[in-house]
């Protein structure tokens, strides 16, 4: 079967085009690390979290047994004792990780991106990265994040409250707990209060 001339030509445009796109060149690699420079911040920032995260959840899971665990005599020394080891653990670890992440991010992500991008598009993800508006906008991400949470939480608590409050009622009663005894709280089944009366 012969294909017709003009089919062979976008194959084979198609072809040069994408060995074009995964073939690296010293341009290339020169924009990667632009972008990659830019993104290091963000990086170590992950670097940190996957170091902090388990950390702080052991620390956690630590302050839940301390009191089954330890002489009531004996537990803020405990308790400070592990504080400590977790400081130490989390200060000594964080620039090994790091540090190692800037490092092989050339050749993970850097690799990705190469092969993933022309010279063109590398070279618009670089001038939209270093961008002075583009850092603001970056800066901001918290500040941004914080007031959509307390929009939504306000949004929603009228229909979420309740039914959290149904499932934690409904997990208490699971594990044979009397919510209601424990919070202190009148019965839920109490008679409204009466308007006053003018």
């Amino acid at each position: 079967m012969r294909f017709p001339k003009t089919l062979l030509i976008l194959a084979i445009a198609a072809a040069c085009s994408v060995s074009a796109q995964a073939q690296s060149t010293p341009a290339k690699k020169e924009l990667v690390a632009r972008i990659l420079k830019v993104q290091q911040p963000g990086m170590e920032a992950m670097a940190r979290n996957l170091v902090e995260q388990p950390a702080m959840e052991m620390l956690e899971r630590a302050g839940a047994a301390l009191p089954q665990r330890v002489a009531a005599d004996k537990r803020e020394a405990v308790g400070k004792d592990i504080q400590n080891d977790v400081k130490k653990f989390v200060d000594d670890t964080v620039p090994i990780v790091r540090d190692r992440v800037v490092k092989i991010a050339p050749s993970s992500i850097g690799v990705i991106l190469e092969e993933k991008f022309t010279e063109a598009e590398l070279k618009e993800v670089a001038a939209m990265m270093e961008s002075p508006t583009f850092a603001k906008f970056q800066a901001m991400g918290g500040e941004l994040q914080r007031a959509l949470v307390e929009k939504l939480v306000a949004d929603t608590k009228p229909q979420v409250e309740p039914k959290l409050r149904g499932l934690e009622e409904g997990i208490a009663k699971r594990l044979g707990v009397n919510v209601e005894a424990q919070k202190g709280a009148a019965p839920a089944a109490a008679a409204p209060k009466a308007p006053a009366k003018k």
